[in-house]
């Protein structure tokens, strides 16, 4: 259930409008999230910026990575939204659904590579707020990543718990693109 709703006729300034229609090309519709943050431009500004710069070719972090990064913090952040939009990117970015379905327990799943296991487990110390980053993390961490690569890691986790805690805050609503449970699996550790 959503908390705040905009109007259909709310006037957004001409460059959140030109975002909305890439949007409505690349999704069909303009997402729910950027309709909220749209009513407050600078904020919605920043925040599409930051995101490109995360989301970009050039990252020292695959495509898919990122995005089974954002699953799963977007799992542990309870966001349906995140966890829609998310996972259909992941499979668009060669994931198959049954390393998806596996998210929730990789450390367990021979389906996720070690470079793989050690970013989500970061990404959990990072989200979970009963835990920590440790010396533990960043071993396995540089068995994989460079120091810029684990800057830029870190960043990307810190925008995913924003973004979701916005969008789960608000109420944002799942809109259509991925089938998936929302629910983390496990909260252990």
């Amino acid at each position: 259930m959503i908390f705040v709703d905009t109007s259909r006729g709310h006037r957004f300034p001409w460059y959140v409008r030109l975002f909305f229609w890439n949007q409505r090309r690349r999704y069909g519709s303009v997402l729910e999230p950027a309709r909220l943050s749209g009513r407050t431009p600078k904020v919605f500004a920043a925040l599409a910026t930051l995101y490109g710069a995360l989301d970009r070719r050039a990252s020292p972090l695959a495509p898919a990575l990122r995005s089974l990064v954002t699953v799963r913090v977007s799992q542990i952040n309870w966001c349906a939204f995140c966890v829609d939009i998310n996972s259909a990117t992941v499979l668009k970015r060669g994931v198959d659904s049954g390393k998806l379905a596996e998210l929730p327990v990789y450390e367990d799943s021979t389906k996720f590579s070690e470079q793989e296991k050690a970013a989500l487990a970061y990404a959990e110390a990072m989200t979970w707020s009963n835990r920590q980053t440790t010396a533990k993390h960043f071993a396995r961490l540089r068995a994989h990543f460079n120091d810029d690569a684990i800057i830029e890691l870190t960043a990307l986790v810190a925008f995913q718990n924003m973004s979701s805690k916005f969008n789960a805050a608000l109420g944002v609503e799942p809109q259509g693109f991925c089938a998936v449970d929302a629910k983390p699996a496990r909260s252990d550790d």
